[in-house]
């Protein structure tokens, strides 16, 4: 994780959990004149509009306090969707038995992306069941994560 982005998650998280959400993920795209700083929040019954103006209301006055990011950008307070990302163990953990697509930060076994419904989680590896076999993967291999929707 990038300096500015492990700043923001030090100086963000506190704020929403205090509110009772979990903060699932945060993006700056940076742009002279139309910067998003876009942060996604869930909780266990989901999110509501309501939901999301109360976290862009305490976020906007920590903003204005703290000034964590450079330039112009406008915040947009969010729920993860259906292709909800996952981060850390627990949303691993969570979401097991689920279809996950994976990029790693490196080549294993020959590729970086896979497919597959998610077996195991632990803090050394990921099991997924792809149509064709049982893969483990490092954890710290993990580049990004996002869950599969399945209508």
């Amino acid at each position: 994780m990038r300096r500015e982005q492990t700043h923001l998650w030090e100086l963000f998280e506190p704020v929403v959990n205090g509110m009772g959400y979990d903060l699932i993920e945060i993006e700056h795209i940076p742009n002279p004149k139309h910067g998003i700083l876009r942060l996604y929040i869930d909780k266990e019954d989901g999110v509501t509009i309501d939901d999301c103006s109360a976290v862009s209301e305490q976020i906007s006055a920590l903003i204005d306090v703290e000034d964590p990011v450079r330039g112009h950008f406008n915040l947009e307070i969010s729920s993860p969707g259906l292709d909800r990302p996952l981060r850390r163990l627990k949303d691993f953990q969570r979401f097991t038995g689920s279809l996950v697509k994976l990029k790693t930060s490196m080549p294993l076994e020959g590729q970086r992306n896979f497919k597959g419904r998610l077996l195991e989680a632990n803090e050394d590896v990921l099991v997924i069941e792809t149509d064709t076999e049982e893969i483990s993967l490092p954890m710290s291999a993990i580049e990004k994560a996002r869950l599969v929707p399945e209508y």
